[in-house]
Order: C-alpha cells, then sequence, then structure tokens
C-alpha cells in the first residue's frame, strides 16, 4: 500500500509538529509519524497518585516565538492555553547557606542581588546591556537562517563589529569573571551553559543571552504543566490540516542517488517529494538513510549532557522554595570535570522544579510534586536507579529533606532517555554548545539528498523550547524557498 503526501514528518516532537503545522497552513498535505504511543518527544509528563510531572521541558520562554505558529494556524497561544508569568523567576541557593531570588523585573532582582552581595546590582544591570546587545544581533543573525557554514553566518552580519560583540570568543566562564565580582554570581552565569548541555569552561559566552531573555520576556508557565502545551501544539496541528500517526515507525527512507521519495513503515510506503526528519541525526545516517561520511561526522560531534531526574511526591509544605530552585555545588569547575571525565559529579548542582507552588492541580491537596535533575555524562551504562536515592541525600545535605515526606521517588536516567527517543548515551539536547566552532558543527538542516531536511534539537541552532521552534521557523523556510525555486 502506498499513500502520497507533500510532506512526510518522520518523529513527533515539538520541532516536527510545528513545522508540520507551519507547512499545512502554507497548503501543504503533511503527515506526522511518530513511532511512540505519545507525542510531544521530551515534552512529555509522568502522572502517578494525583501528581503531576513535567520530565521534560519545565519552563517556557519566548511564548511569541509558537504564537507565530499558531497564529499561522488561525489561532493564538492566549486562546489555546493559559500562561503564566512566574515571579519570582528562579530561587537559587549555595553551599554557604546563602540564598537570591531572581525577579520578574529586571530592578527588582538588582536590588535583590546588591541585599546579597554589594555592588552586585550595578553589575547585574551592566551585564543585561551586555546580553541583551547578544541576543539583539543574535536574533538577525544566528537565528535569521540555516548554518550550513560560517559563511552562512557571515552573510547576515551588517559588520565584522557583530561578530565581536556576540562574544564568541569568550567563554561563559570568562564572561562571569569579567562582569561579576562575586564568585557565586560567576557560577549563576555558568549554569546558563546546562540549558544546551553543556560545560561553562567552554561555552562561548554567546548564550549569556539567555539570562536578558528571562529577565526581559519572562519565565512562563502553562496551567495544568507543560503537557497542556504539548495537547496544544498537537490539537493545532490537526486543526491545520496534518494527519497525525502515532505508533507508527518509519524504517527507511527512500530515495534515489539525488532526492528522497518518500519513507517506509512496516507494510506500507509512504511517497513525498520533501521528508522533514525530526530525529537524532545518528539514528538518520545509520538507520534511515544509511550515509557512512555523515555518520562518522556526526559521531565525532560533542553530545550534550544528560541527566538522571528524580520524581518524588512530597506530603506537606516546604519553606523557603519557589516554583523553580538551583542549589549549586561547591566546586563548579569539578563538577563538570567529573562529567568530562565520564563520570557522575561527586557534588552536583541539583535544579528542583516544583510546579504546583504556582499550579495546586499539579499534586494532591497538602502535597508537592518534586522534579529534581542533575547534570551527568550522555552515558546509558550509568546505573540511574542507584543515583537516584544517593540525590536524595545530596539535596537533604544542602536544602531540604524529602526522604521522610516522599511517598514515592521514580527515577529516570539516561538509559531511559536513550532508549524512548533513540538519543545516543541519553544526550538531552543533541549535540554540546561546547567550542567556538560547535554551532557549525551541527548536523545541516539540509540533508544529503534534495527534499530531505533535519529540525529539533539535533540540528541548528540547538535544543530547548524556543531553539527548536526557531528550528522549525528556519527549516520551513527552506522547504517553501526550495519548492518556489524548482
Amino acid at each position: 500500500m502506498t499513500s502520497r503526501y507533500d510532506v512526510a514528518v518522520v518523529g513527533g516532537g515539538v520541532g516536527g509538529l510545528l513545522t508540520a503545522t507551519r507547512l499545512a497552513a502554507a497548503g501543504r498535505h503533511v503527515v506526522v509519524l511518530e513511532r511512540n504511543a505519545d507525542l510531544g518527544g521530551k515534552l512529555s509528563t509522568r502522572t502517578r497518585d494525583g501528581f503531576t510531572f513535567d520530565t521534560g521541558p519545565s519552563l517556557l520562554t519566548l511564548p511569541a516565538l509558537l504564537d507565530e505558529v499558531f497564529q499561522q494556524a488561525g489561532t493564538s497561544l492566549a486562546d489555546e492555553v493559559q500562561l503564566h508569568r512566574l515571579d519570582p523567576s528562579f530561587r537559587y541557593f549555595w553551599p554557604d547557606a546563602t540564598t537570591v531570588t531572581f525577579r520578574d523585573q529586571p530592578i527588582a532582582t538588582a536590588e535583590a542581588l546588591e541585599a546579597f552581595s554589594p555592588g552586585a546590582g550595578a553589575q547585574y544591570l551592566a551585564f543585561l546591556g551586555h546580553a541583551r546587545n547578544i541576543w539583539n544581533i543574535s536574533e538577525r543573525t544566528f537565528f535569521a537562517g540555516d548554518m550550513a557554514s560560517p559563511w552562512s553566518l557571515l552573510r547576515r552580519l551588517r559588520s565584522p563589529r557583530d561578530f565581536t560583540q556576540i562574544d564568541a570568543l569568550r567563554t561563559l566562564n570568562a564572561r562571569g569573571k569579567k562582569m561579576f565580582d562575586d564568585p557565586r554570581l560567576q557560577q549563576w552565569l555558568g549554569r546558563y551553559a546546562t540549558y544546551s548541555g553543556s560545560d561553562p569552561s567552554r561555552t562561548p559566552a554567546t548564550l549569556a543571552c539567555i539570562a536578558a531573555v528571562e529577565a526581559d520576556f519572562g519565565s512562563w508557565y502553562v496551567r495544568g504543566g507543560l503537557g497542556a502545551l504539548r495537547d496544544a501544539i498537537v490539537r493545532v496541528a490537526q486543526r491545520a490540516g496534518v494527519e497525525i500517526r502515532t505508533q507508527s515507525e518509519v524504517t527507511a527512507l527512500e530515495a534515489t542517488r539525488r532526492r528522497v521519495t518518500g519513507v517506509r513503515l512496516a507494510g506500507e510506503s509512504i511517497t513525498a517529494p520533501v521528508v522533514v526528519v525530526n530525529a537524532d541525526a545518528e539514528h538518520l545516517y545509520r538507520d534511515l538513510l544509511p550515509d557512512a561520511k555523515r555518520l562518522h561526522a556526526v559521531q565525532q560531534t560533542e553530545r550534550s549532557t544528560s541527566g538522571v531526574a528524580v520524581l518524588v511526591g512530597v506530603e506537606g509544605r516546604t519553606p523557603l522554595i519557589e516554583h523553580h530552585n538551583v542549589w549549586f555545588s561547591r566546586d563548579y569547575a569539578r563538577e563538570f570535570n567529573d562529567i568530562s571525565a565520564n563520570r557522575v559529579p561527586s557534588d552536583p548542582t541539583i535544579y528542583g522544579c516544583v510546579s504546583s507552588v504556582t499550579d495546586a492541580s499539579q499534586a494532591p491537596a497538602g502535597c508537592e510534586n518534586w522534579f529534581l535533575l542533575i547534570n551527568t555524562p550522555s552515558d546509558d551504562t550509568i546505573n540511574a536507579r542507584d543515583v537516584g536515592p544517593w540525590m536524595l541525600e545530596q539535596l537533604a545535605a544542602v536544602g531540604p529533606d524529602l526522604r521522610d515526606r516522599a511517598r514515592f521517588a521514580e527515577v529516570i536516567g539516561p538509559r531511559d532517555l536513550a532508549e524512548r527517543y533513540r538519543s545516543p548515551g541519553g544526550a538531552i539536547y543533541g549535540t554540546s554548545s561546547n567550542g567556538r566552532r560547535a554551532a557549525f558543527r551541527r548536523p545541516a538542516m539540509r540533508g544529503p539528498r534534495r527534499g530531505l531536511f533535519l529540525v529539533g534539537g539535533a540540528t541548528h541552532p540547538g535544543g530547548g523550547l524556543p531553539l527548536v521552534t526557531l528550528s522549525s521557523r528556519i527549516v520551513t523556510q527552506l522547504i517553501l524557498r526550495s519548492h518556489r525555486q524548482r
């Protein structure tokens, strides 16, 4: 049996669904093929005994990017979900028992930082000016098109000064030391490297722009959890005319020497002149369209970190916590040295999301839903079942002790991520941002055959909801432009 479409999308993660929606809104006949029973990829949830946990992204930034897609499909993000702008946005804790709370307004955050560390308020505001400039330039250069080569970026620069101002030659660690006197705030800035699964001592300081994005555009939550956002993305895609098939595993791409012609499933072929792959590039070039040269290049690219997560259903209320919390390690350099040496950090930074602080529907009355995460190497041999209980001990040593109040604790580790998402080693973000050339080493959005495109965290511009949404915009433009040029 053969079916015909204008576009076949392999993988029903956020990148695949948003690209399908954009193309359907542009009049294309699109099918999305997802091997799992659930859609949304890493934008996933887990429920148990009245507790709900966001097990992938737990923070929404730049919601206007998603609204752009929804508008193209004839609706809006505000019409589909209930958005809540968080204030406070984050609370940070250090081993010396100090803490600081970041607010939704930069001036309020600067005041909190001044009380935390004299002089830090003015330094923070000066840093934000620098970070905003990086964002403004990156938005019209790095995020404005594909990155097939360094020339792709250079053509979008207005002047050589643009390149110096995005701070790509300095590391995030070095920028932190230049902007902040307090080592704790240097560590805070380095945390933004982990948004792409990277090491702050090796990541370009360009990633400092994320701090400005959070400060200026807000940290957002979707009522009902980010699973409600996933459901809205699926709903809007279907309304736009996208056909979605779950439990439909693509076993191969069909192609001539020059171009793709469709995809193959068990017992069925789908003909399509355009195929968009929302899956890891290693899986694509090893299994779906074998290509030894491209496979080797992908395997030489440094993977992002993975992680171990613990989902804890907690009885009672915990003082001094917010929706998003971070307990920093004593030595950030040692933490990332451990990861680089393929070891679980002996003293990890612990991220804790407790969305029931904002949304009571996420836990039974009088309880809290704790999602805890540490960074680990992308190594699916890590025994996460042993790491999980140890993480609760680590948290108890520097913050709240949840062990006596825990109704249950479930663990998710690199092996779970590798098996569910075919992500090598359980890498959460695909490739890392380590090194000055990392952006150019990601697998290209255009595949080796005409009509083949990649989208999502495994390609430009990287992992995380905002970047994956931008990836869908860029690849859609490439597809529509190539169609017009035929």
